[in-house]
């Protein structure tokens, strides 16, 4: 039986990985500082409480497949690289907010950034920098220094870059702006730049089906990872009314104050995955398809009261995106 040890395996990306790899017959081990959620009790996983500088005792006898779902900055990394040569393979999850544009530009600049096409692995990205990994500038710089360290170490790493991830256990759920709205009973749903903008969706599911193809061919490299189709805000915004059988008026705005979403954008930011298909990778599903879960346990938590399963009121984030007095303003207006 082939094991697994996923470092931060209790989020998104983890429980997501640890559940396929489970139902695949692997020995999956776990570690995090928070509890076990329930179906990865259920799926036989098991759950080490304990930290990255207590990792290695785990490693003594070697592991077939090492993930790594909370590498922030280098220091991580350096201290992943040691774990990755008591590995068979091993897989780092980065993220697309490496990457610029001509002008510097990236996923938490100012300005927003503007690609020309889908972003191939070899696009380039923010020099490395080793601020604070929390703060807008800092973030994508640390990955891209991670990155690096695990790069040059020349041990078989995989490096893969999702955007815009979904799924259950997500800790800022971006379709709660949709989900949301549906549970106060809006009747209309504003969208600026006529819900035309897209930034590429990536299912933790299909992150978790590539991580499977990788752990079966170790390799030194880099792999975006995305949806296999490319949903606007508008998109986006019918499929949640449609799982959760909502009817509302669609209000489709120029560029307006109101109406933002999370995957407001100029242009197309997308992700080319030919990469990863070459390895033989398959998605589990479109994002229409792959959302359901997410939208399922949102919905659930909401009405049952699960403070754990939905966003805090006060989350700043989120708060943007329901100005409803402003709406209900301008739609009197019309």
């Amino acid at each position: 039986m082939p094991d697994a040890l996923i470092v931060g395996g209790s989020g998104v990306i983890g429980r997501a990985i640890a559940l396929r790899l489970a139902a695949a017959g692997w020995q999956v081990r776990v570690t995090g500082r928070t509890r076990l959620p329930a179906e990865l009790n259920t799926a036989g996983v098991s759950f080490i409480a304990t930290d990255r500088a207590d990792m290695r005792r785990e490693l003594a006898a070697g592991v077939d497949l090492l993930v790594d779902c909370a590498c922030y900055t280098a220091d991580h990394a350096r201290a992943l690289v040691e774990l990755a040569a008591e590995a068979g393979s091993t897989v780092l999850l980065s993220s697309k907010a490496v990457y610029i544009d001509a002008a510097g530009n990236h996923a938490n600049s100012e300005v927003e950034p503007r690609f020309d096409g889908p972003l191939h692995e070899s696009a380039p990205t923010m020099p490395p920098g080793d601020i604070d990994y929390n703060s807008r500038a800092g973030y994508g710089a640390n990955k891209v220094a991670a990155e690096q360290v695990s790069l040059d170490s020349g041990l078989p790493i995989t490096v893969l870059r999702p955007s815009r991830v979904h799924g259950v256990g997500n800790r800022r759920p971006r379709e709660w702006v949709f989900v949301k709205r549906i549970l106060d009973g809006r009747r209309s749903v504003l969208l600026r730049r006529r819900g035309g903008g897209i930034v590429h969706t990536t299912a933790a599911a299909n992150i978790a089906a590539l991580v499977e193809t990788v752990a079966h061919q170790p390799g030194t490299r880099v792999l975006n990872i995305a949806d296999p189709d490319t949903p606007t805000a508008l998109d986006i915004s019918r499929t949640v009314a449609r799982h959760l059988a909502h009817d509302w008026t669609e209000i489709l705005l120029d560029d307006h104050p109101l109406g933002n979403t999370p995957w407001d954008s100029t242009r197309p930011v997308t992700l080319d995955t030919a990469a990863a298909t070459a390895l033989g990778y398959q998605p589990v599903g479109d994002y229409a398809t792959t959302v359901a879960a997410q939208l399922d346990w949102l919905t659930f938590a909401a009405r049952s009261g699960d403070t754990s399963g939905t966003p805090p009121t006060d989350d700043p984030y989120f708060r943007q995106f329901f100005d409803y007095p402003a709406e209900d303003e301008f739609l009197a207006g019309r």
